[in-house]
């Protein structure tokens, strides 16, 4: 399964909407644009399509326990 896959699979199920991804992408502090963002969501043989490398889906997951518990309290 691509990272591509995944984050699609985890749209779905979590049933985020483009708002709700772009504002996880921030709360891991990376800004994402619109088309980088529907470049993920296209197919492989799209032209737009572009490859989720590791590190962004890092940024995904790091932004979404954000979105979830809220930010680590600090020590």
């Amino acid at each position: 399964m691509t990272n591509n896959e995944i984050i699609k699979k985890l749209r779905v199920a979590l049933d985020l909407k483009e708002a709700d991804i772009i504002e996880i992408f921030k709360l891991a502090d990376y800004q994402i644009k619109k088309t980088e963002l529907s470049g993920i969501f296209r197919k492989r043989e799209h032209k737009n399509f572009k490859e989720c490398s590791d590190l962004l889906l890092n940024h995904f997951l790091n932004g979404y326990i954000i979105y979830k518990r809220g930010p680590k309290p600090a020590e």
